[in-house]
Parts: structure tokens; C-alpha cells; sequence
């Protein structure tokens, strides 16, 4: 057995159903232990992303450290993972993936929480948080640190990988297909994320708050346009999702077209998908949420957990169902014979609508969230680097070595590397999970205590 097929049976146990029923099992449980509050509280946590102005010690405002985290979730699995989800689990796969993200948002509220009730100061006055300082400071003792150290070293491995290289290289083809070459979107890629990364987390918060809002807005404008222009054909698509999300037998028809599955398969790939895209329960967002300026552990848990309604709820959602309204899954390939999936699939559905400029619109859509994505996941690396070796000689190292890693993402395949990295991001959610279990009453506790203090009081 060669290293590629080990590394791809790895991963594939690593991402199989065991992984996934952990990660919707801990929404599940803290879910019912914090009484529905995230789901209560939701509207009150979008309203208060723009309200609220916090003069707490911290790097970045609420808003920032939001958009920072959204700036690493929302990437290529918006728009890949959710076709490739819709082929391989049919229709019903997005019913699920917005299942999966409602509990999600009770664990990405958990995370966030302990991940600022557990922050720490840096040697350079920077918040310095996440999942290993809440299984070092929370949990404590030698499991607590070999824990955090696990962490760390498999978030750090997974920057290069799901953060760096594989964001590269979708930002490569999608500007392969109008006619740029990929050695030269490298060499612009390794410019603009070293002019950005060298400054550190303010200058990421900076350029995340502009261009995570606006990407996210006119793809959603554009999408919204092509689901009024198909709306007859909504209804249909919606129920054929609904028909194919609880179906115990294998069933196709109506917009799935020769798609075939049963509610196991919408089940399995619309989980994996939906967290794929929106991350909760991996350990990753809390990063950048331990360095929000806030007076309470549990108001930026709120803000944070926002991400997970944008990222999957609405923009995930909306992909799915353009591509179910516009009839084009189940379309196959006339020169491969094989179904058209991924980044095509959804360039098809754009095309019923805007022709020619389809291609451009979805291309240009993916470079800018899988940009966003490298700013985001760097941060994420930088700070576990951090945990583990606290010279700033080698942080700093880290930032230019990782701006140059871009370009190899961008100008070679190295599918090895990537089921490496792919392997190291789903074992982040291993220890992730078992602190959020292990500190259940913490985030609990929090949680209560905002609402009696605050949220009650209308703070």
C-alpha cells in the first residue's frame, strides 16, 4: 500500500461516521444542557454583532474577531462542498447540513466561550486563546496539557494543508479557467497575503472586516437574483430535499434528476460537508474569538456562534438551493460520461440565469473566500505555533513561510500533502470535543450567568 492510499484510509476513518456523530452528538448534548438558549438567543447575537461596542482588553472588536473566524469557514465549501454534497448525498444533503449547523451553533457558542474565560496574555501584549489554553488553564493537570499540545500540533499541520495549499490551489483553477496562468496567481497570492500576514492579527482583522461582508453580500445578492428569476421551480426543489433528507430507501427523481440516495447517505455527506464549511466543533474559530474585546466570556460566544448561521444556514443553504432550482443536478459531463460536481456544478446552476457570466461571478467568489480562507487559518496556525514555541523570531518566520506556501498550493497538485492535512484537521475535533464535554458546567455556568445579568436586564 502506497503512502497516498494509507494517508486517504486514514482520513477516511478519521472524517467516517464515528467523527461525525461525535461532533452532532456534543450540539446535541450542549444544546439540551444550555437549555436552547443559542437557539433562543440568535436574533439577539446577529443584533448585537454591529450594537455592541466593547472597551475591554483585547486586539480586536467583536466584529472583527467574527469576521476573522468567518474568514476561515467561509471558503471553497460554500461552493464546492455543497454541490459535491448534493451529488454524492442528494438534495436531502442540505437538509442535513442545516440540521448539523443548528446544533453546531451551541458548540461554536461553547468553544468561543471557554476560549475567552481561558485566554491568556502574549509576550507582546496580544490575546493569546483557543481550545489548548482552555484544556491547559480549564481542564489543567497532564491530561489538560497533553491535550492542548495534541491540539496545537494538529491545527499547526493543518495550516499548511486545508488553510494554505488546498485554498491555493482552488484559487489557481478558478482563475485558470479565464485564462490566468497559475504561476502567476502564486506569485500574486504569496504578495498579498505576505502584505497582509507580516502585520499580524490586526492587519487581519482589518482586511477580513472588508472583504468577508462584501463577498458575502454580493454572492448572496446574486444568488437570491436566481432563486426569485427559478422561483417556480423552489417549492419543488424544497420538497424533493425534505423527500430526500428522511427517506429510508434509496430514492431519486425531480430536480435530484438520476441522483440516487437515502437518508444515510444525505445524512453522512451533508454532516460532513456542513461541518467541513462551517467548522464548529473543530477547535478553530475559538481562536480567533479569544481575541475579541469583551466584558463577558459568554457575549462574544454569541457573537462567534453567528458564524455558523451565516456560513451554513444562509450561504450554504442558498448554494443548494440555486443548484436545486436551476435543474442542473444530475447533469452529466458529455465527454467524461461521469456526473458534473463541485465548482462546474455550480457554474452550471449560475448559468441558467447569467450565461457566460457565471463563470466569472462563481470563479471570482471562490478565489475571494478561499483568500479570506488563508488570511483566517494562518491566524489559527500563528497561535498555535504560539502555544508551542512562545520565540517570536520563529512566529514571525512562520508568517513569511507561510505567505510563500501559497504558491506552491497554487502551481502544484499534491494530494498527499492534502489528505495530511485534511487528516490533521479532523483530529483538531478529537480534543476539541472531549473539553467541551469536560467543561460542560464552565460554558454552562457562563451561559446562565449572561442571562441573568444581561440578556434579562437588556444589556
Amino acid at each position: 500500500m502506497d503512502l497516498s492510499q494509507l494517508l486517504n484510509d486514514i482520513n477516511d476513518f478519521v472524517w467516517g461516521p464515528i467523527m461525525l456523530a461525535f461532533l452532532v452528538g456534543t450540539g446535541i448534548f450542549l444544546t439540551i444542557r444550555l437549555k436552547f438558549l443559542p437557539w433562543i438567543n440568535l436574533w439577539y447575537a446577529i443584533k448585537m454583532i454591529m450594537l455592541h461596542k466593547a472597551e475591554n482588553k483585547g486586539d480586536l472588536s467583536p466584529f472583527q474577531s467574527l469576521m476573522t473566524a468567518l474568514s476561515a469557514t467561509v471558503g471553497t465549501g460554500n461552493i464546492v462542498g455543497v454541490a459535491t454534497a448534493m451529488v454524492l448525498g442528494g438534495p436531502g444533503a442540505i437538509v442535513w447540513m442545516w440540521i448539523s449547523a443548528a446544533f453546531g451553533l451551541s458548540t461554536k457558542y461553547g468553544e468561543s466561550v471557554l476560549a475567552v474565560k481561558y485566554r491568556e496574555t502574549n509576550s507582546v501584549g496580544e490575546m493569546a486563546g483557543g481550545p489548548m489554553y482552555a484544556m491547559k488553564n480549564g481542564i489543567g493537570g497532564s491530561l489538560g496539557k497533553i491535550m492542548a499540545t495534541a491540539f496545537a500540533i494538529f491545527a499547526v499541520c493543518a495550516s499548511f494543508g486545508i488553510g494554505n495549499m488546498t485554498q491555493a490551489n482552488s484559487i489557481s483553477s478558478a482563475f485558470s479557467s479565464l485564462g490566468l496562468s497559475s504561476t502567476v496567481t502564486g506569485i500574486i497570492l504569496v504578495v498579498c497575503s505576505l502584505a497582509v500576514l507580516i502585520r499580524g492579527v490586526h492587519s487581519i482583522g482589518k482586511v477580513s472586516s472588508f472583504i468577508v461582508p462584501s463577498m458575502a453580500f454580493f454572492y448572496i445578492l446574486f444568488t437570491v437574483i436566481i432563486v426569485v428569476v427559478n422561483f417556480e421551480n423552489v417549492p419543488g426543489g424544497l420538497a424533493i430535499m425534505l423527500q430526500m433528507a428522511f427517506s429510508f430507501d434509496a430514492v431519486a427523481g425531480g430536480v435530484g434528476g438520476s441522483i440516487v440516495a437515502s437518508m444515510l447517505t444525505a445524512m453522512r455527506w451533508g454532516v460532513a460537508r456542513g461541518v467541513f464549511s462551517n467548522e464548529a466543533g473543530l477547535g478553530s474559530a475559538p481562536i480567533a474569538a479569544a481575541a475579541a474585546r469583551t466584558d463577558h466570556a459568554s457575549r462574544q460566544g454569541y457573537v462567534n456562534m453567528t458564524g455558523t448561521f451565516f456560513d451554513t444556514m444562509i450561504i450554504c443553504f442558498l448554494t443548494g438551493l440555486v443548484i436545486a432550482s436551476s435543474g442542473v443536478l444530475g447533469s452529466v459531463d458529455p465527454e467524461t460520461g461521469k456526473l458534473i460536481s463541485g465548482a462546474p456544478l455550480t457554474i452550471l446552476a449560475f448559468s441558467m440565469v447569467y450565461g457566460e457570466g457565471a463563470k466569472y461571478i462563481v470563479s471570482i467568489a471562490l478565489a475571494l473566500f478561499a483568500y479570506s480562507t488563508i488570511l483566517g487559518w494562518e491566524y489559527y496556525g500563528e497561535k498555535s505555533l504560539e502555544y508551542l514555541v512562545s520565540n517570536r523570531a520563529v512566529i514571525i518566520g512562520y508568517r513569511v513561510i507561510f505567505s510563500l506556501i501559497t504558491f506552491i498550493g497554487a502551481t502544484q497538485t499534491l494530494d498527499v500533502v492534502w489528505n495530511f492535512s485534511d487528516t490533521m484537521n479532523g483530529l483538531m475535533a478529537i480534543p476539541n470535543l472531549l473539553c467541551l464535554v469536560i467543561l460542560n458546567k464552565d460554558i454552562a455556568k457562563e451561559c446562565f450567568d449572561y442571562q441573568e445579568n444581561f440578556i434579562a436586564r437588556g444589556k
